[in-house]
């Protein structure tokens, strides 16, 4: 099946089975490996993309829903000069990537938080990040990272 959608700002078409997800897709298909399998049953979060605006799970999407669509994945985050965006240096400044296999899909949770609501509580970003799991950090040093990055950009606007 011949599908057509937009990838981190560029108009893709693959020829992928019906049945595929969009997680497969990616990392088979595309290469883009830095959405990262975990469950493959939607309950990690370490596939997490934003797809329309909205954090999705990306193993639960089955690739003809995202003809026509846009899919940012974790590759399409940066800054302007190309080098970490806010959220990523946040997270290495605070020290929120640990082993390094949920932080994909976390920040992909802090950048889809971030756009729709550009000053959140730390109790907003722990239910932002609610769908994704962490086995390593305990989650502070995540949410700080979150917190940091969204005064980041307050600080820009002002």
């Amino acid at each position: 099946m011949l599908i057509e959608f937009t990838l981190n700002g560029k108009t893709v078409s693959v020829d992928v089975p019906e049945k595929m997800t969009l997680l497969k897709c990616l990392r088979e298909v595309l290469g883009l490996t830095g959405t990262k399998e975990g469950c493959d049953s939607g309950d990690c979060g370490a596939c997490s993309v934003i797809f329309n605006g909205k954090l999705t799970k990306s193993c639960l999407l089955a690739m003809p829903l995202v003809a026509g669509k846009e899919v940012i994945t974790i590759e399409g985050v940066r800054a302007p000069d190309g080098g970490p965006s806010d959220v990523q240096q946040a997270f290495l400044d605070h020290g929120a990537v640990q082993c390094g296999y949920c932080t994909p899909g976390m920040v992909m949770a802090g950048e889809a938080l971030l756009t729709r609501n550009a000053n959140p509580n730390r109790e907003e970003i722990r239910r932002a990040i609610a769908g994704n799991l962490c086995r390593c950090s305990g989650y502070e040093q995540i949410i700080d990272a979150i917190e940091d990055a969204a005064q980041r950009r307050l600080a820009k606007t002002k």
